[in-house]
C-alpha cells in the first residue's frame, strides 16, 4: 500500500516538474525579449524575472521532492530526514529570492493601478464622441407650441462629428431652428462645431436678423489659425406674430420650404463661414402659412452616392413630397431610409436631417 501510494506520489511530482519547466523556459524567453528590448521599463523587467525564478523554483522543488520520493521508495533508504533535507536548497533560495519579494508586490500594485487609469481614460475616450455627439445632435429638442418639430442623425465613419442642429426659442413669437456642418472630421472640427452652435445662440438673440448674426459669428471664428476649417450653416426663424420665416444660409446645401400650392428652395445668402472675416451676408423673408414644412439637411444626405450618382436635390424633394403628410419625426426617418436604400445600404458621411412644420 506504501509503494502504491509512494507511486502515485512519484507521478505527481514529475507531472508538475514537466509543467514547471515548460513554464519556466516561456517565461525565460521573454525575459530575454524584454533584456533585448531598450525601451523595456526597468520595472516590466524585474516583474518578467521574478515570475520566471517562481517557476524554476517550483520545478526544483518538485523535482527534489520527486528524487526523495524514489530514493525512499526504490533504494529503501532508511533515513528519510536526510533524504527529506535535499528540499532545504531551494528553501534557502527562496528565503534569498524573497529579500526582493516586497519590491515585485509593490511594482505588480502600482502597474494594476496604472493600468486600471489607462483603461479608465480608455473608457472616457470612448464615451467622448457620443457626449459630443449628444450636444451637437440631441436625441431631444424641446417642444415649441404651433410647431412639430422632427430630427434625426446618422454618424458616418469618424469617431467625432462635424455636424450639429439645434432649434430655440428667441422670444415669445419667434422659433430659430439652425443646421450646419464642419468641413473635416476629428476632435477639432467638433470643438469648432460646437463652438458654431452656442455662438449662434447668442449672436440669434442679440440681432433681429439672421445675416447679422452670421456676420458677428464669422467675424468671431475666421479671426484664428484655423485656415483649413470652415462652416456651412442655415438658420431659419418663424415668427408665428408676423407670420413670416426669415432665412439666412452662409454656403449650406438649399433647405426646402414645401408648401401647399409650391415647394421653395432656401438657397445659400453668402459664403461659407471662416472663409473670410469680411464676408457678408443677407436674409430673405417669405410668408409663412399654417401647414407649411421646412426639410433642412447636412450635405451627408445630398452625397449619398451610388456608383457616380448623388442622392441630390431633386430626390429629396420627390421623398418628402411622398410623405409630406407624415409627422415630422417619421418624415426625416423616412428620408435617411431613401438615401440609404440609394446608396447600397449605408451613408459613410454624417448626416443631420430636420423638419419642421407650422401647425
Amino acid at each position: 500500500m506504501v509503494t502504491i501510494i509512494l507511486d502515485l506520489l512519484s507521478l505527481c511530482c514529475a507531472l508538475a516538474v514537466v509543467l514547471y519547466v515548460r513554464s519556466a523556459r516561456h517565461r525565460q524567453r521573454f525575459v530575454r525579449l524584454l533584456q533585448a528590448d531598450q525601451s523595456t521599463h526597468p520595472e516590466a523587467l524585474t516583474l518578467a524575472e521574478g515570475a520566471f525564478r517562481k517557476e524554476l523554483h517550483g520545478a526544483a522543488v518538485y523535482g527534489l521532492l520527486l528524487l526523495a520520493v524514489v530514493l525512499v521508495n526504490r533504494l529503501q533508504v532508511d533515513n528519510v530526514i536526510a533524504v527529506l533535507g535535499l528540499l532545504m536548497l531551494p528553501a534557502l533560495a527562496s528565503a534569498w529570492w524573497a529579500r526582493s519579494a516586497v519590491e515585485e508586490a509593490r511594482i505588480a500594485r502600482n502597474r494594476y493601478a496604472m493600468e486600471l487609469r489607462a483603461e479608465q481614460a480608455l473608457e472616457q475616450q470612448n464615451l467622448a464622441p457620443k457626449a459630443w455627439a449628444a450636444r451637437l445632435a440631441p436625441e431631444q429638442v424641446p417642444d415649441f407650441s404651433g410647431f412639430e418639430i422632427g430630427r434625426v442623425y446618422q454618424a458616418g465613419s469618424g469617431l467625432m462629428a462635424g455636424d450639429f442642429f439645434d432649434v430655440n426659442r428667441l422670444g415669445p413669437s419667434r422659433v430659430a431652428a439652425v443646421i450646419g456642418d464642419v468641413s473635416g472630421h476629428g476632435i477639432e472640427s467638433s470643438i469648432t462645431a460646437f463652438q458654431a452652435k452656442y455662438l449662434l445662440r447668442v449672436f440669434l438673440r442679440q440681432f433681429r436678423d439672421p445675416a447679422q448674426a452670421f456676420e458677428e459669428l464669422n467675424a468671431q471664428l475666421a479671426t484664428g489659425d484655423r485656415n483649413e476649417e470652415f462652416i456651412s450653416v442655415c438658420v431659419v426663424v418663424f415668427d408665428t406674430e408676423a407670420a413670416t420665416l426669415r432665412y439666412a444660409s452662409a454656403g449650406h446645401p438649399a433647405a426646402f420650404l414645401f408648401q401647399e400650392d409650391s415647394t421653395k428652395p432656401l438657397r445659400s445668402t453668402g459664403p461659407l463661414l471662416m472663409l473670410d472675416p469680411e464676408a457678408t451676408y443677407f436674409s430673405k423673408e417669405i410668408p409663412l402659412f399654417s401647414g407649411d414644412l421646412v426639410v433642412m439637411y447636412t450635405d451627408g444626405l445630398a452625397e449619398a452616392r451610388a456608383s457616380d450618382q448623388q442622392f441630390g436635390e431633386s430626390r429629396i424633394i420627390r421623398s418628402v413630397e411622398r410623405d409630406l403628410n407624415a409627422a415630422p419625426d417619421v418624415l426625416c426617418k423616412s428620408l435617411l431610409d431613401a438615401a440609404k436604400d440609394f446608396a447600397g445600404g449605408s451613408i459613410n458621411d454624417d448626416t443631420a436631417i430636420m423638419a419642421i412644420r407650422r401647425d
